[in-house]
């Protein structure tokens, strides 16, 4: 959450003349809700069966850039379509990136308690070796322009 995959995705997908696709705006235009009402309405585990169909969906297409919602990695059939079907780029923030590039984002459900900071903590420690477990690369995006990821990561990709 708040590394940059929706940002820097777009830039990488126009770099690699490929399609971008976010699979959250995906949802949202799928339901004509946005994530935070179908929060409120299906709770989390509502929300991630949506997500896990179209995860399952989009990752049989070909050509495209995904960039997944931060808790995609939680489901285990995620995490296996994702490794089997494509590259995974893991972008890595610190914990102080992320308070501070999403402390006002009224968006993300999962943040709108008491503790932003002690949330993004948590949800670190159970995500971020998931996200390792399946990553082809893991990138660091702390201090870095988003184009310069982008440019960074492309190289990387048209080299492996």
């Amino acid at each position: 959450m708040g590394a940059g995959k929706t940002t820097i995705g777009r830039l990488l997908a126009q770099r690699l003349h490929l399609e971008f696709i976010d699979s959250d705006l995906e949802i949202e235009e799928r339901t004509g809700a946005d994530i935070p009402w179908i929060f409120d309405v299906e709770g989390e585990a509502g929300f991630r069966e949506r997500e896990q169909k179209v995860i399952e969906e989009l990752t049989r297409r070909d050509g495209i850039l995904l960039a997944t919602g931060g808790g995609v990695v939680m489901r285990p059939e995620n995490r296996s379509v994702l490794a089997a079907r494509g590259i995974v780029v893991y972008l890595h923030t610190t914990l102080e990136q992320q308070v501070a590039r999403t402390g006002r984002d009224k968006h993300r459900p999962l943040l709108q308690g008491d503790d932003p900071a002690g949330t993004l903590r948590e949800l670190m420690k159970v995500r971020d070796p998931l996200y390792r477990e399946i990553a082809d690369h893991v990138i660091e995006t702390d201090g870095q322009p988003a184009r310069n990821v982008a440019q960074s990561l492309s190289q990387v990709l048209l080299g492996s």
